[in-house]
This record gives structure tokens, C-alpha cells and sequence, in this order.
């Protein structure tokens, strides 16, 4: 045993410096862990713990630990020790040294076996783990070893205790293979080897299962142990007798949990589906378990419904394709479908009374696909089968959807009524989807129903029934183009009937007007008909959501046909927005919408409009512009800036020649006379400066000021031109007083929409050339803590370089110095910063032949970034970031070549550089690579992350798997 020790110690000596890692000072640092009061000493304790796991001492401690005398948390320490070894530094241990290893695991496990459970799994897992680094060479029958061994009679643990220390052996060896870290060779062959294994183990858990005499405890240890092989891609076939007897378990209530996860585990794996027959003797025994399902339901007993749901979940939606291609079987699965139709529409509402009618809803998209996919003579029988189970599945998930009573909604938590609330929104995806199916004829049974619900009067209905109803127009409204639907203008006409009494209904009411919001659009007469309701609804805060969207939808979609409306609708937002009704994101929807409102009216209405709408807000900045600057004066200034700019966002009196041009939309001339945003904006600019120059420090009054502008460029574009000389100024004093990166993100809109402009390009070129100087001297001062201004300052000089090169013409701007903060800013550790340069230096590298300041300095400092670029790739840098600096190597090899073939030979000379794993010939492998690709980007790409992955001794592991 000390022979061993030394051997296995040794082996790892070199791992990590000889700490003092003895058993005493193990026990004193899991002392610590467990037991001191100060967070320090256990973080510190843990630290320690962790390094005394992974070091050569490991050997020695991890058994002693194990000792009979010592407490349980201390074996455990131990046991995950010994496992940690194994399963992360085999290779340290000599081949000779397997057997002796294998031997002693054995021993303590069956000490273990009458002891501490935590410590036998533990144990359990490192023998595992030694199991499938030997396998299948070293030891081939594993499996049957460790069967024969526990089998034996002279063990002094009595026989159960063996038993289930075997099971738990057997167990947590698929696993342990699972999670483990073997190369990708080695998995293939050791899962062939757990295959064959399955032979040894399959029929001893049978045996097990099956006889009379087998205690709870071994029978539920069976079926965790089935359920961990089957996870290894096990033959279905191969499964049956053991499905079939978990199966019978269920019927034992101490064992249901166990047989549930087994068979859902068996069904579930993706091979199944190639064993139909199995998968046909399934189906009867799932549904004969309705009569259990039935029962549980009436007992209110959830868990045992949920379980048994799972199962009919798992055939169903695995293995429909496979079932519906049996036609002759169409019955048997009909009834699995009813099945699980009747666990969707389980009594009770979700999630307080029952939380198993979420598990089905997949199951109805994936037999729908399957149904879709078959060919149309094929689809067409199925069609007439199973239209009716989807009218039914409506009214049974719009029955699911119901809200309770309100005195029973009142008592639900906070938590259960957000659950509730996205269970719903899984519902009317689900209607959404078998929309498809069902087509127009949904639309009209569910209009159908609600008009007979609010027209007939013979009884009452309760709230809840109409409002489910109108949710599943919505549900569909929201996605699907209903257009051309016949039945929406009676929907229209019925939704003034209905008796509005309860927030959640005026909710759904307002939700669906604006999911129809498209349709009135085509449909204007019918405007009136339901906006009142939404001006109305406006005033109630309990609405404000539902309200103001809706609203928001109306005035976009509709807006040329609101000007009848537009006095009314600005006169009850103003009044709504002055009692402050709503909260603030609310308000500043409610401006969005008026804006799409605005538009469409001759300008002198607007300005009219504008005048009344802000004029309030105008005279309470002004109050707040003389006030000394603090906390609550700040909100309302960010909270009126924030509205105004809302405001000017939407309100666009210049008309897109064609909707569907794309992003660079044209716009055609406005023939009344000045945009009406930037005659409002001209005359409260003196009162923004004011405000500004009181609160210049604070980043987030600077940056709604920004916003104001920003917005009001990107949708004015060319109409803006008559601010931009005083913009730019203003501007110019803000960044050179405090830099913000709001005022670099503003700048280079300008520089994006103004600066080929002939009449713009002098205050733009001068505003450009100031915070490039501004910010130069802050990265003299050190640009560390402000990598969001480096980021928004890479981004201007990418926009200019790549929409007016011109700028970098003028003999005032340093160019070297340019390129020399922008090397800097690679080297940040802020991803979105990095990407940021990298960005401008692919602008900049293709400029060298046409602008003369930028070859001069690429020439005199292009290997400084060079050098800059391989650090990053050597391990500087996220490996996320591969794709940017290979961006950078590819352009300068388009346009440097002669200079980089010099270059990185003499970068890559230097031994150690970029990455000390790296041999000469794959550096010059890299360089020739890199040089010979001046077409393919995506090649280049390929070159760098396989290089990366050298210089970080990642190359050929399971961690490149997904990169």
C-alpha cells in the first residue's frame, strides 16, 4: 500500500509546489469550511482544499481520510479526492499500479457498503471513473467483475447491504461516462464495450425487479439503475422486459417517482423510434394506466397525474411520426391522443390545482407537423381524423384559460398569477400554430361562440368565458394576417356589446383591437366603433399597458385616417399624461403614439398640436433649468427630455415613396414648408443648452439630451439639416467640457447621414477633428476607466472612414496617434471595445493606397499592429474574438502584402511569441497560410481559430467541440 503511494505521488510531483498538504491540515481546512463563521476563512479554506484535491499528496491523504474513525464530511473529502485523481490525471498513474488501485477501491466500497451513502457514491464514482479509463483493454469484462465480486459469499456486509452498493455502482458508471472527459476515439469504443455490458446488467435487474423477496429499497435502486442505461442509446427491444415491469411498479407508490423516470427515459431516447414494434406494445400499456390517471385527477393527487402524463407525453411526442405511419394501428393511437388530450384539459386551473397540462402543449405542434409532412393523399385521410381532436384541443385549451374567480384570483400569489400569465401565452402560441391546421374556419367557430355567448339571453355568462374567447382572436389576430377574414367585422361590431366589468377582460379587449389594428387600417369606417373604448380605457391606470399599446398600434397603422379623431385623442393624452396616470415607460409610448398620430397632418396643425402637447412640459423644464441641480429636480428633467425625444421619434411628416424599399428608405418632399420637429427643436435649443450647462457631470441628463437629437436625425435625416451647424457646437462644448460616449454615438449619426454633403462637411470636419482631440489627451491620461467611450470613439472614426475618408485628409488630425490609441484599445478586456477597433482598423487598412496620412503611418507602425493582433490570438484575447482579428490580418494582407510577408516573419521569430506551445514549423506553417489567402475571408477565419487553439493547448480536446 506505501509502495503504491510513493509510486502514485510521485508520478504527479511535478503537478503544483509540495503546499503542506498533510491529513492533519485537511481535517483543519474542512473544519474551517464547515464550521467557521467568517466567509473569508471558508473562501480561503476552500481555496486551499481545492489545490490539496489536485496535488501528488492527494494519493496519500485521500485514504487515510477514508479511515472508520474519521466523520463522514471528512471520507466524503476524501472519496471526491481520490475521484478527482482518477478521472483528471491518469495518465499520471503507472500502468502498473491499475490492478492494486482497482483492488483497494473495491475493499473501501464494501466497507462503505453498511456506512455513509454519500461517501459509497463518492467511492462508487471513482471506481467508475477507473472502470472506463481501463475499459476495454485493461479490463474488459468490467461490468461482470464487478457483479461476480459483489456476488461473493464471504463478504462480511450482509447481502442486501452488497446488493445495492452494486446497483449503486452499476448505476453511476453510464453516468460517470456521460460527463466524462475521454477523447473522442476513446468514447466511441468505451460506449461499444458499456453496449455489450448491457447483457450482464439487463438480466440482473430483472431478476431483481421480479422476485417476490426483493425489498422496496432494491427495486427502486433497480429502476434508478435502469434508467441510467438506457441513457446510453440501449436497443428499445433490448428494454421491454424491464419496461414492462416498471410498468407494474407503478403501481407501488414508493416506487411510481423511479418507474416514471425510467420509462420516460427508455421511450425517450432518439434510437427508439427504429423499434416500431416495441414501441406498438407500448401503447396498450400506457393506456392502461387511464383508469390510475382518472383516479389520481378525482384525489386531487398531482404528482401521481403529472407522472403518468409524462409517460403518455413521452410516447406521443417522440414517436408520432413513427406510430401515424402504422396506419392499420390509427385507432390505438387515436386513443393515446385522447389520452393526452384529456391531461391537457385536466380539471383544475394551472399552476394551483394541477401543473401537468403545460407538459402536453408540444405534443399538439409536433403531431401537427407530422400530419402537414405526409403526402397530400396520405394527409388528407389524417386530415379528416384529427381536424376534429384540434377543434376539440381549442375549446380545450380556451377552457384552460380562463381566469378563476376573482375572489379565488385575489388569493393567489405573486408568482402563481406570472406562471398563469405565461401559460397563457403558451396557449395562444399553441393557437396560433394550429391555426395552420384548422385555417379560416377557426376564426369563425370562435366567433360563432362569442356571438351566441353575448347575444343570447336566456342565462348569464360569466366574464371569464368571453374573455378566453377574445383571447384566442387574439391569439391568432396577432400573427396571422386575418385581413381577408369575413367574420372580424362582426367581431368589430360585437366587442362595444360586451359587458366590461373586470380588468383582466378590458385587458384582453384592448389587446385584441390592437392585434386588429392592421385590419382597421384597411377598414377605416370601423375606427369609431371601438376607439372610444381605448380613449377610455386610457384614464384608468389599472389599463395603462393594454391602453397605451393599443393606442400606439391604432396610430401607426392607421394614421391617415385618424385626423377626424386627432383633437380627441391629443386633448385625453394630454390630460392623462398631466395627472400622470401611467408610469413612466407608459408615457413615453403614449408619445410614440402620438408622433405616428401627428404625421399625417398639414403642418400647421401640427404645430398647433406641438404647442399645446409640450408647451407644459417646455414652462416646467424652464422652472427646473433655474433650480440647483438634485436627485428628484434630475428625474423630471431626464423625464421630460426622455418625452420629447419619444415624441420626435415617430413624428415624421416626410412620406416613404415605397414601404417595402428596405432600410434606406427614400423620402419624398414636404411641400408645406420647415419640418415641424426641427421648428419646435430651434426654439427650445437655448433652454436644452441651459439645462446642459447646469448638468454637464451627470452622464445620464447628457445622455437624454443626446437622445433627443439622435432620434430626431435618424428620422428626419436630410430635414434635420438646418440644426446641424448648432448642433454641432453645442456638441463640440459638451465633449471638450466632460466627454460622454452619447456625444461620440450623436456625432456619428451626423458624420453618418451629413458629412458628403457639401454644405455640412465644415462644422462636421470641425466637430470631428475636436473630439478626436479631446479624446486623444484622454488616452494620454490614461483611457482605462472609460472603455465605453473608446468603443463609441472607434465606431466614429470606422463611420467616417467608411462614409467620408476626407476627414482624415486634414493636416490637423493626428493620424499616428489615431492608429496608436486604437492598437491600445485591442488590448482591452472589454469584448465590445475590442470589436469596435478591430472594425475601424479593417475601415482604415483598405484606405492606404488613397489617402496618403494613412499609408505613411500603416507603414511606419503597421507591425506594432501586427505584433498587437497575434498577442490577442496567441491568448490575449477572448477566443470569441477570433473572427475580428482575423478581419485585421486579412485586410492587411489585401492591402500590405509586401509589408506583411516582412512583418510577420520577424514577429513570429522571437521563441515563445505568441504562445510558448508553439514549434517553429507551425508558426511558419501559420504565416505561409496567412499570406498565400487574399480572396477567401472565411478561409482566413478557419486559419485563426485553429492557430488559437495551438497557442492555447486547446487544439484536438473536447473544449474546441462547438467552436
Amino acid at each position: 500500500m506505501e509502495r503504491r503511494e510513493e509510486q502514485l505521488g510521485a508520478a504527479g510531483a511535478g503537478a503544483s509546489p509540495a503546499l503542506d498538504f498533510t491529513v492533519e491540515n485537511v481535517e483543519k481546512a474542512l473544519h474551517q469550511l464547515y464550521y467557521d463563521p467568517n466567509i473569508e476563512n471558508k473562501n480561503l479554506a476552500q481555496k486551499w482544499l481545492m489545490q490539496a484535491q489536485v496535488s501528488p499528496q492527494a494519493w496519500h491523504f485521500s485514504w487515510q481520510l477514508l479511515q472508520p474513525d474519521k466523520v463522514p464530511e471528512i471520507q466524503y473529502f476524501g472519496a471526491s479526492a481520490l475521484h478527482i485523481k482518477i478521472s483528471r490525471y491518469w495518465s499520471d498513474i503507472p500502468t502498473d499500479q491499475y490492478e492494486s488501485l482497482k483492488a483497494q477501491l473495491f475493499t473501501q466500497i464494501t466497507h462503505f457498503a453498511s456506512g455513509s451513502k454519500i461517501v459509497l457514491t463518492r467511492l462508487c464514482v471513482a471506481l467508475a471513473s477507473l472502470a472506463l479509463s481501463m475499459m476495454p483493454d485493461a479490463w474488459p469484462c468490467a461490468v461482470a467483475d464487478m457483479v461476480r465480486l459483489f456476488q461473493a459469499e464471504d463478504s462480511p456486509v450482509d447481502g442486501q447491504g452488497r446488493c445495492l452498493a452494486l446497483l449503486e455502482l452499476l448505476t453511476v458508471l453510464p453516468e460517470e461516462f456521460q460527463t466524462s472527459r475521454l477523447p473522442q476515439y476513446r468514447k466511441g469504443l468505451v460506449r461499444a464495450s458499456l453496449a455489450v455490458e448491457c447483457g450482464t446488467v439487463f438480466p440482473l435487474l430483472e431478476q431483481l425487479l421480479q422476485q417476490p423477496s426483493s425489498p422496496s429499497c432494491v427495486r427502486q435502486k433497480v429502476l434508478k439503475c435502469f434508467s441510467s442505461w438506457v441513457q446510453l442509446e440501449v436497443p428499445l427491444q433490448d428494454c421491454e422486459a424491464l419496461i414492462q415491469a416498471a410498468f407494474t411498479a407503478l403501481q407501488d407508490s414508493e416506487l411510481f417517482d423511479s418507474s416514471v423516470e425510467a420509462i420516460v427515459n427508455a421511450i425517450s431516447q432518439p434510437d427508439a423510434q427504429r423499434y416500431v414494434n416495441t414501441l406498438l406494445k407500448l401503447i396498450p400499456l400506457v393506456l392502461g394506466l387511464q383508469e390510475q390517471l382518472r383516479q389520481a385527477v378525482q384525489n386531487g393527487d398531482m404528482e401521481t397525474s403529472h407522472g403518468i402524463c409524462r409517460i403518455a407525453v413521452a410516447l406521443g411526442e417522440n414517436h408520432s411520426r413513427a406510430l401515424l405511419d402504422q396506419v392499420e394501428h390509427w385507432q390505438s393511437f387515436l386513443a393515446l391522443v385522447n389520452m393526452i388530450m384529456f391531461c391537457t384539459g385536466i380539471p383544475g386551473h394551472y399552476p394551483v390545482n394541477e401543473t401537468t397540462s403545460s407538459l402536453t402543449l408540444t405534443f399538439w405542434y409536433t403531431l401537427q407537423d407530422d400530419i402537414l409532412s405526409f403526402e397530400a393523399e396520405k394527409q388528407a385521410v389524417y386530415q379528416q381524423v384529427y381536424r376534429p381532436v384540434y377543434f376539440q384541443l381549442v375549446d380545450v385549451l380556451l377552457h384552460k384559460a380562463q381566469f378563476p374567480s376573482d375572489e379565488e384570483y385575489g388569493f393567489w400569489s405573486s408568482d402563481e398569477k406570472e406562471q398563469f400569465r405565461i401559460y397563457r401565452v403558451d396557449i395562444s402560441d399553441t393557437l396560433m400554430y394550429v391555426y395552420e391546421m384548422l385555417g379560416a374556419e377557426l376564426l369563425s367557430n370562435l366567433y360563432d361562440k362569442l356571438g351566441r355567448l353575448l347575444t343570447s339571453s336566456e342565462e348569464s355568462y360569466s366574464w371569464q368565458h368571453t374573455e378566453a374567447l377574445l383571447y384566442g382572436f387574439q391569439s391568432i389576430a396577432e400573427t396571422i394576417d386575418v385581413n381577408y377574414s369575413d367574420v372580424v367585422p362582426g367581431l368589430i361590431g360585437l366587442i362595444p356589446r360586451i359587458s366590461i366589468s373586470n380588468v383582466q377582460l378590458a385587458d384582453t379587449v384592448m389587446f385584441t383591437i390592437g392585434a386588429l389594428s392592421e385590419w382597421l387600417a384597411d377598414h377605416p369606417v370601423m375606427i369609431n366603433s371601438v376607439l372610444p373604448l381605448v380613449l377610455h380605457a386610457l384614464g384608468n391606470p389599472e389599463l395603462s399597458v393594454s391602453s397605451v399599446s393599443t393606442l400606439k398600434k391604432i396610430c401607426r397603422e392607421c394614421k391617415y385616417d385618424l385626423p377626424p379623431y386627432a383633437a380627441n385623442i391629443v386633448a385625453v393624452s394630454q390630460d392623462v399624461l398631466m395627472k400622470q396616470i401611467h408610469k413612466t415607460s407608459q408615457c413615453m409610448w403614449l408619445m410614440q403614439a402620438l408622433g405616428f398620430l401627428l404625421s399625417a397632418l398639414q403642418v400647421e396643425e401640427i404645430l398647433k398640436n406641438l404647442h399645446s402637447l409640450i408647451s407644459p412640459y417646455i414652462q416646467q423644464l424652464e422652472k427646473l433649468a433655474e433650480e440647483i441641480p438634485n436627485p428628484s429636480n434630475k428625474l423630471a428633467i431626464v423625464h421630460i427630455l426622455g418625452l420629447l425625444s419619444n415624441l420626435f421619434t415617430t413624428l415624421d411628416v416626410s412620406h416613404h415613396e415605397d414601404d417595402h424599399e428596405g432600410p434606406e428608405l427614400r423620402k419624398l418632399p414636404v411641400p408645406q414648408g420647415p419640418n415641424p420637429v426641427v421648428v419646435v427643436l430651434q426654439q427650445v435649443f437655448q433652454l436644452i443648452q441651459k439645462v446642459l450647462s447646469k448638468w454637464l457631470n451627470d452622464a445620464q441628463v447628457v445622455e437624454a439630451v443626446c437622445a433627443i437629437f439622435e432620434k430626431s436625425v435618424k428620422t428626419l435625416l436630410g430635414d434635420f439639416a438646418p440644426m446641424v451647424p448648432q448642433l454641432c457646437e453645442m456638441l463640440g462644448r459638451m465633449y471638450s467640457t466632460i466627454p460622454q460616449a452619447s456625444a461620440l454615438d450623436l456625432t456619428r449619426q451626423l458624420v453618418h447621414i451629413f458629412a458628403h454633403e457639401p454644405a455640412h462637411f465644415p462644422p462636421i470636419e470641425a466637430l470631428f477633428l475636436l473630439v478626436t482631440s479631446v479624446t486623444l489627451t484622454l488616452f494620454q491620461q490614461g483611457p482605462r476607466d472609460h472603455p465605453d467611450i473608446v468603443d463609441s470613439f472607434m465606431q466614429l472614426l470606422a463611420q467616417a472612414l467608411k462614409r467620408k475618408p476626407d476627414l482624415f485628409l486634414c493636416e490637423r488630425l493626428d493620424v499616428k496617434a489615431v492608429f496608436q490609441c486604437a492598437v491600445l484599445a485591442l488590448k482591452f478586456p472589454e469584448a465590445p471595445t475590442v470589436k469596435a477597433s478591430c472594425g475601424f482598423f479593417t475601415e482604415l487598412l483598405p484606405r492606404c493606397g488613397e489617402v496618403e496620412s494613412v499609408g505613411k503611418v500603416v507603414q511606419e507602425d503597421g507591425r506594432v499592429l501586427l505584433i498587437a493582433v497575434l498577442e490577442a490570438i496567441g491568448g490575449q484575447a477572448s477566443r470569441s474574438l477570433m473572427d475580428c482579428f482575423a478581419d485585421i490580418l486579412f485586410a492587411l494582407n489585401k492591402h500590405c502584402f509586401s509589408l506583411l510577408s516582412m512583418w510577420i516573419k520577424e514577429a513570429l521569430q522571437p521563441p515563445g511569441f505568441p504562445s510558448a506551445r508553439l514549434s517553429p514549423e507551425q508558426k511558419d506553417t501559420f504565416s505561409q497560410q496567412i499570406l498565400r489567402e487574399r480572396v477567401n475571408k472565411r478561409r482566413v477565419k478557419e486559419m485563426v481559430k485553429e492557430f488559437t487553439l495551438l497557442c492555447r493547448g486547446l487544439h484536438g480536446t473536447d473544449y474546441t467541440a462547438d467552436y
